[in-house]
């Protein structure tokens, strides 16, 4: 009964562990975020390459003999855009949040320092 009460304390400890949850949500996140891309990606396809595919008396790219490929590599690339321009924003909000940080404290005990002599010279003591 003991190895029986271990792995479930086992588990339940594995499914505690806050990596897990984050995978978890991850994943529901990630599939949210295909459909999303596979939407514009068709939208895309749709407006900009549909008086190209009528030229070409075909009605979808997947008609095509590596159609489903170049749909894949389409959908790729935008989900690579789209990743890489949150990751550029989710950058510059941080270096935009060291910019606002306090001055280093070695350098304002300096500037203490300094001011705290000048004001000594000035009463000449």
């Amino acid at each position: 009964m003991t190895r029986r009460s271990s792995f479930f304390s086992d588990f339940k400890t594995f499914i505690q562990q806050g990596n897990v949850v984050d995978l978890a949500v991850a994943v529901v996140i990630g599939g949210a975020f295909g459909k999303v891309v596979d939407a514009l990606v068709s939208l895309v396809m749709t407006s900009l390459l549909a008086p190209a595919l009528k030229a070409a008396n075909v009605s979808a790219i997947s008609a095509w003999p590596a159609g489903a490929v170049i749909v894949a590599l389409i959908n790729f690339l935008v989900i690579a855009f789209v990743v890489f321009l949150i990751v550029r924003s989710i950058e510059a909000l941080k270096r935009g949040e060291r910019a606002v940080a306090a001055p280093d404290p070695q350098a304002q005990l300096a500037a203490a320092t300094t001011r705290l002599a000048e004001a000594l010279d000035r009463r000449q003591l």
